[in-house]
């Protein structure tokens, strides 16, 4: 039998599976780490606790096997971070994720200055504050001796890669956030590089998300106890290792994230932009591209409104109370908005809200609105994959917050799809093993691996009279952010 390790490398903890080529999971390991806040608006974490948290759990992982069964890794990862080293291939400073919102003064000098035409005509996207080109306007700007230091730009998930194998290596899906890559031609782009002082030399060199970029250095072989030719691929960023965990692959396919943040996820075998610049245009891990959506605060919205709100990690039990006749019947509205927005209407502004509450307002109507209210958020960008004239009438569902039949079945009338739940909801780390067995040639292609290897467990149905109450409410949800928009700045 072989093996192989699949890696999520999240915001919060690190998940490792350990998979064999029939798809069986015989393991999971998860090991958190520090988040950081060092300003309001900002995020960060050291790389250096991920590789800790990496190294411990392929160890727990491992404890109870014939390690030389072990034969890939693949990983997948937070999209986005700025891990910066020097000549020496030391970390320069914290890693600035994809969440940190510090950088608005970049982003609207890219905008605006390099120009949105621009920018989409060289890199398929506009600027985001979570992309890494405008962090690494940041540096430049108020750390310039670091900035100056730079010998390699690294996103999280290669650092892990480099660590395994000491090869600066990234996938296509993954820098295609950057703002950085050349979508359409899978290469970096010179005048990018050049808008942002950088010499191609600094990035790393590029695969195909399935291809091995190298196998495991010595002392990592031994201090693991993995064989030495274990291979490891270049994976892919979070979205498309959890596209690929899901099945969603080829022409057409839809995946739905609720994670920390929040996805749509549209595979295609062609190149194709949202005119708009709404929707991510980026590359995809199975050779192809895609069309994401990204909301960035979604099951977190509601693990801080149980947690730091509501002091309850009981998030079941507070669900207890939204009883069936209550779907599409609340009062009450949440804009989730806690880090600022993304897709799709790009604003570090805008800030979470409650809206409509009154004397009789109850607890469960709260919980409720947060949970509708990223439901509401997830609609705005398959509203405008739809304008675009792409049909979807269903999608995959995955991410923590799908665990939740309330929550599935709140979306599935809010967006008036099927939602389909894979028999396995490992996500990235799922993906991440799959790429390894295709890296391998276990599989020909990750097509084939997917057609072989996800099956659907449940799939939820829209009820047509919720459904229909959903979308007066949806109509009311698209009025609020319009009319605070206005309103964001002068509270920051």
């Amino acid at each position: 039998m072989s093996y192989f390790i699949g890696v999520d490398l999240g915001t919060s903890a690190v998940k490792l599976l350990l998979v064999d080529e029939k798809g069986t999971i015989h393991g999971s390991v998860t090991k958190e780490y520090p988040l950081r806040f060092p300003k309001p608006g900002w995020s960060e974490q050291d790389p250096a606790d991920w590789w800790k948290a990496v190294q411990h759990g392929i160890l727990q992982l491992t404890e109870h096997l014939d390690k030389s069964q072990v034969r890939g890794i693949g990983v997948g990862g937070q999209m986005h971070g700025l891990v910066a080293l020097d000549a020496q291939d030391r970390v320069i400073r914290p890693a600035i994720l994809w969440n940190d919102g510090r950088t608005a003064a970049q982003t609207e000098w890219l905008n605006t200055e390099i120009g949105k035409e621009k920018l989409s005509r060289l890199t398929a996207n506009i600027a985001f504050a979570g992309f890494t080109a405008p962090k690494l306007l940041w540096m430049r700007e108020n750390e310039p001796e670091n900035f100056a230091r730079i010998a390699r730009i690294m996103l999280p998930k290669d650092y892990i890669n480099y660590r395994l194998t000491g090869v600066h290596a990234c996938d296509y899906s993954d820098a295609s956030g950057m703002l950085l890559l050349d979508v359409e031609h899978k290469c970096w782009s010179k005048e990018m590089l050049a808008i942002c002082s950088l010499k191609e030399e600094q990035m790393p060199q590029l695969f195909e998300s399935y291809q091995v970029i190298g196998t495991l250095r010595g002392f990592v072989s031994g201090a693991l106890g993995l064989p030495r030719d274990c291979l490891v691929v270049a994976g892919a960023g979070d979205n498309a290792a959890a596209a690929v965990g899901t099945g969603v692959v080829g022409q057409g396919g839809c995946n739905i994230s609720l994670g920390t943040s929040g996805t749509v996820f549209i595979s295609s075998r062609n190149f194709g932009v949202d005119p708009n610049n709404a929707l991510h245009a980026f590359a995809h891990a199975d050779g192809g591209w895609h069309l994401m959506g990204c909301m960035l605060s979604a099951a977190s919205c509601n693990k801080w409104f149980c947690d730091e709100i509501l002091k309850t990690t009981d998030y079941a039990g507070e669900q207890v109370d939204i009883t069936p006749e209550k779907l599409g019947r609340n009062r009450v509205y949440f804009l989730p908005y806690l880090m600022g927005e993304r897709s799709p209407i790009n604003d570090t502004d805008a800030r979470a809200a409650f809206i409509g509450m009154s004397m009789d307002t109850t607890r469960a109507d709260l919980v409720q609105a947060v949970l509708e209210g990223v439901a509401f958020a997830i609609r705005d960008s398959v509203e405008v994959a739809r304008s675009l004239g792409l049909p979807i009438e269903s999608s995959k569902l995955c991410g923590g917050g799908a665990r939740s039949p309330l929550w599935r079945k709140i979306l599935a009338n809010v967006l008036n799809i099927s939602l389909e739940i894979p028999q396995t909801e490992e996500g990235p780390g799922y993906g991440g093993a799959i790429l390894a067995m295709v890296g391998s040639g276990e599989y020909e292609s990750v097509q084939a691996a997917a057609d072989k290897l996800i099956s659907v467990r449940e799939t939820v149905h829209p009820d047509p009279e919720l459904a229909a109450l959903y979308e007066r409410r949806y109509q009311s949800f698209k009025l609020l952010y319009p009319a605070l928009k206005d309103v964001f700045p002068r509270l920051s």
